[in-house]
């Protein structure tokens, strides 16, 4: 599948299949992350692939979505360096942790898995549950598997709605 295709095939899954995802599947999409930018190159961010039914459960409830838990694998993004900025004064853990969720996430539809961007969370049981020291912070979690159901159409503004051309208008 090529990169356009992956673009417009990617979706929101929300239900599963109970079909483990293959070890060489996830070990190419977690090949496709670590090459993702990041601010300097500096790659402060961790991964956490989580496959334990017990740790999924807590992050499913510190998601308040239960299908969180019945995905085959939950990653989750972990920023490093909460309180650093970028010289624009934005945020680094963010940014890079969503460049990497989004080569994460348009690998998986490349290999026939979906994922789902989860940002509504309790960050302090995600960090309980997954070990995550307080000098760190969970920036979303992913849920990853082989989707249950085929996606609806998909709607999305028009380039004229969405792109200005020279100046904010």
């Amino acid at each position: 599948m090529d990169l356009y295709e992956a673009i417009r095939k990617r979706y929101s899954v929300r239900a599963f299949l109970d079909k483990e995802v293959e070890k060489d599947k996830l070990d190419r999409i977690l090949e496709a992350a670590r090459l993702a930018p990041s601010a300097s190159n500096r790659q402060e961010w961790k991964l956490i692939v989580v496959r334990d039914a017990e740790v999924q459960q807590a992050l499913a409830q510190a998601a308040e979505q239960p299908f969180v838990g019945q995905a085959p694998v939950v990653i989750a993004a972990v920023g490093l360096t909460p309180q650093q900025t970028m010289y624009c004064d934005v945020p680094t853990d963010p940014v890079d942790c969503a460049i990497v969720l989004e080569h994460v996430a348009l690998a998986a539809t490349a290999e026939g898995l979906g994922t789902c961007w989860i940002g509504h969370f309790k960050q302090d049981q995600c960090r309980k549950a997954l070990g995550v020291p307080d000098s760190a912070r969970v920036i979303e979690l992913m849920p990853l598997g082989y989707p249950a159901v085929d996606p609806g159409a998909k709607t999305r503004k028009s380039l004229k709605e969405t792109v200005c051309q020279d100046r904010f208008s």
